[in-house]
């Protein structure tokens, strides 16, 4: 049940949804994967709408060069905080009322099991995809549902893969390269494509909208274009 605090802190999203949409949101459990670019303002985003439990996974320390767009990492993290340590003592501070849980590592077949066990929604955070269809063979094996997001430069894409209902990651990107080193990536990109995602995780935890199942949703910031590809 929602506290009295907690209705009034959700008081604008329970207008959309009811309460029993935000008692589903509190109810819920969330790993985000990856907490860079993308994941910064997805976790924040799911931390503020109220899900239950986030679950933060990443390997890698914050560096000068992250700061442009993940939000979540600061000046005074650099060379003292691994990622998802970072990123939990920001969102318990936001939120007090939700829980963050965190895993420091590199996600493989021998632990992704016991990792992502019990988790309702997972958010594809990353920036190759190897460790991408990692998640989506463990989604598809589990009937999880799987949030896709990437970036580059002003690009971005976004999909959710429902298993039974949606084509596989692995059937959307049949070939991929191999990830590049480096890449151009504004911040802002990431804020608007990690947004979307968040929203998409929202919308299939409430029942509320249409995620994008089936359907590839292609932006371009810089010219303000959003196309939206069947995948059927």
């Amino acid at each position: 049940m929602l506290s009295g605090k907690e209705i009034e802190r959700y008081d604008r999203q329970i207008m959309i949804f009811g309460r029993e949409g935000q008692e589903k949101l509190k109810g819920s459990k969330v790993a985000v994967v990856g907490v860079g670019g993308l994941g910064s303002p997805v976790a924040y985003y799911l931390a503020a709408a109220g899900i239950g439990r986030l679950l933060l996974i990443d390997e890698q320390e914050p560096e000068l060069s992250n700061l442009n767009r993940q939000i979540l990492h600061w000046e005074e993290d650099l060379g003292k905080n691994l990622k998802p340590l970072s990123a939990r003592w920001k969102l318990e501070r936001f939120n007090s009322d939700i829980e963050i849980e965190t895993f420091v590592g590199r996600l493989s077949e021998e632990n992704i099991d016991g990792v992502l066990e019990g988790v309702d929604v997972i958010v594809d955070c990353l920036d190759n995809f190897e460790t991408r269809f990692l998640l989506d063979d463990y989604a598809q094996r589990n009937r999880v549902p799987l949030v896709h997001g990437a970036v580059e430069g002003t690009f971005g894409q976004v999909t959710t893969v429902v298993p039974g209902v949606t084509k596989s990651l692995r059937e959307i990107f049949p070939k991929v390269g191999k990830k590049k080193e480096k890449f151009p990536i504004l911040g802002a990109t990431a804020g608007v494509v990690g947004s979307i995602q968040a929203m998409e995780v929202v919308k299939l935890l409430t029942g509320i909208g249409e995620p994008l199942l089936n359907k590839l949703l292609i932006v371009d910031l810089a010219f303000n274009t959003f196309d939206v590809v069947e995948l059927r």
